[in-house]
């Protein structure tokens, strides 16, 4: 069996301080309060300029109603988004499927 001899003496420190060292970098990123997270934080409010592309079709009075139409375009292949505006939810939809997410809102 292979012996370190005199090395041991250097490398065993090294070693026990690297685990250590370690132990430590990850017990801080497990206890640290920085905003990466797995757990999603709840959304804020904001402009209703600030989505791009995407075309409000609906303005439901609440976090209920507009989950329900965003469910029924959705039964219907439309992609759709509910979003919460500084004005209110918003039910979002691609330009491309404005017209039929309307004529879909518009049978009930």
């Amino acid at each position: 069996m292979y012996s370190w001899g005199s090395l041991s003496f250097v490398f065993g420190p090294i070693i026990a301080f690297l685990g250590l060292g370690l132990m430590i970098f990850i017990l801080r990123w497990a206890h640290s309060n920085k905003k990466v997270s797995l757990i999603e934080r709840p959304s804020k409010p904001s402009d209703p300029n600030d989505y791009g592309v995407l075309v409000p079709i609906a303005f439901p009075d609440n976090y209920a109603a507009g989950e329900i139409l965003k469910r029924k375009l959705q039964d219907s292949n439309i992609k759709a988004t509910l979003t919460f505006t500084i004005d209110g939810p918003r039910i979002l939809v691609w330009p491309e499927d404005e017209n039929i997410a309307r004529q879909i809102l518009a049978k009930n």
